[in-house]
């Protein structure tokens, strides 16, 4: 695993996968997932949207009782620090008249790439603040696909399991 962004956007899918909760991702995929929650954890700085969507979707696939995954870990941990501006930053996001699920924020999709309604909150977190923090992710291998068209819109993706989103992503592609 390469070096994790300390101060990113971390999709769903990290924390489910740290959970061992993603049938897809091999061990080593869970243990990468797991490291870099810790180490964000422990010394990072998450993004996260004003009107709490992220965090919204994280309530409801995690917990903060009984036992505890590494997953579930973050997820409190971030509740824990959720006003601590030292640790968490909370990015204004305005969704559009005509879909609650898109974003002023969020650039036009570049060619090749459709948002998933559900992925869009990360994006548009990532594209409004002006550091532009890379968005965390385990095993949604679309993203792979997309990762040189969200780099041209200055979107930035970090694969925390690279072999395996490729081998997924092929497979996918091929049928």
């Amino acid at each position: 695993m390469s070096d994790v962004p300390l101060r990113c956007v971390v999709d769903t899918n990290v924390a489910l996968t740290a959970n061992g909760a993603n049938p897809g991702a091999g061990a080593s995929c869970a243990a990468n997932c797991a490291t870099a929650l810790l180490a964000i954890s422990n010394s990072g700085h998450v993004f996260v949207d004003n009107r709490w969507l992220i965090l919204g979707e994280y309530g409801k696939k995690l917990r903060t009782r009984g036992q505890l995954g590494p997953g579930d870990l973050f997820y409190r941990w971030l509740l824990t620090n959720d006003a601590n501006v030292r640790k968490v930053t909370h990015v204004a996001i305005m969704p559009r008249p005509d879909d609650p699920t898109d974003f002023e924020e969020l650039p036009d999709p570049p060619s090749g790439v459709r948002y998933d309604p559900s992925d869009r909150k990360f994006l548009a977190v990532a594209a409004a603040h002006r550091e532009r923090p890379p968005i965390l992710q385990a095993m949604d291998s679309k993203w792979w696909g997309w990762c040189d068209a969200l780099a041209k819109i200055g979107v930035h993706v970090h694969f925390l399991c690279e072999s395996e989103i490729q081998q997924k992503h092929r497979k996918k592609m091929k049928g």
